[in-house]
């Protein structure tokens, strides 16, 4: 398996609008879906996977599955 970049996000679940924007190495994430059934989650994915242009599928959650902050692994 390969070993990815690992990359810190806040999410902000249950926003008005979707944002995501780049503050000190951290990633600020805004999305419209609540925090319930993993919704929040698989649209931050998502978003995260838009914004350093790689697929959806290479971007894995690896620890905060619960929690605002949480660390992605990006495989490139």
């Amino acid at each position: 398996m390969k070993q990815g970049t690992p990359v810190r996000v806040r999410v902000h679940a249950g926003a008005r609008k979707e944002a995501l924007v780049e503050q000190g190495g951290t990633l600020e994430v805004w999305v419209r879906e609540k925090a319930e059934r993993n919704a929040a989650n698989e649209r931050a994915r998502a978003l995260v996977g838009r914004h350093l242009g790689v697929p959806t599928k290479a971007v894995r959650l690896i620890s905060g599955h619960h929690r605002e902050r949480k660390v992605f692994e990006v495989l490139y």
